[in-house]
């Protein structure tokens, strides 16, 4: 799959060593029941593929890149895009996309630099079970 074909499903590129960020993978999975978005890793082959296609550089292993056909979306942007597409009521946190990025992204840069050390990370890069691997861009589809 390149950034021409992740048209058809989003993809959510994350951090694969940080339990915040496969926290948050799994979060998105539970309230995504029409399996709308995809997901790999960053540090994965795929994932850094599709951030050289993108133009992105290292830096965004800093951050979550949505990946739609509609653009490239980081940090709280993206956050913002994900929740919109979500079931229940996380799809009221896209109203916080009146506050100015620049804002937004000020707490979210404060998050990403303190989550290895509040949340911990892993030795290698999270793998998801059988009945999610093809949800993964880089293992499944």
């Amino acid at each position: 799959m390149t950034l021409s074909q992740s048209k058809q499903h989003p993809v959510v590129l994350f951090d694969g060593v940080c339990n915040l960020c496969q926290g948050s993978v799994q979060f998105i999975i539970r309230r995504d029941p029409r399996a709308y978005f995809r997901f790999a890793s960053l540090q994965s082959a795929y994932g850094s593929q599709l951030l050289r296609e993108a133009g992105l550089d290292d830096r965004a292993m800093e951050s979550i890149v949505l990946v739609t056909d509609h653009g490239i979306y980081q940090r709280s942007t993206a956050a913002l895009e994900i929740a919109r597409h979500l079931s229940g009521l996380w799809p009221v946190l896209y109203l916080f996309k009146i506050i100015p990025q620049g804002l937004r992204d000020v707490v979210y840069d404060w998050i990403a630099r303190n989550r290895y050390r509040w949340f911990g990370k892993t030795e290698a890069c999270w793998i998801p079970t059988p009945d999610l691997q093809s949800r993964f861009a880089d293992i499944g589809s």
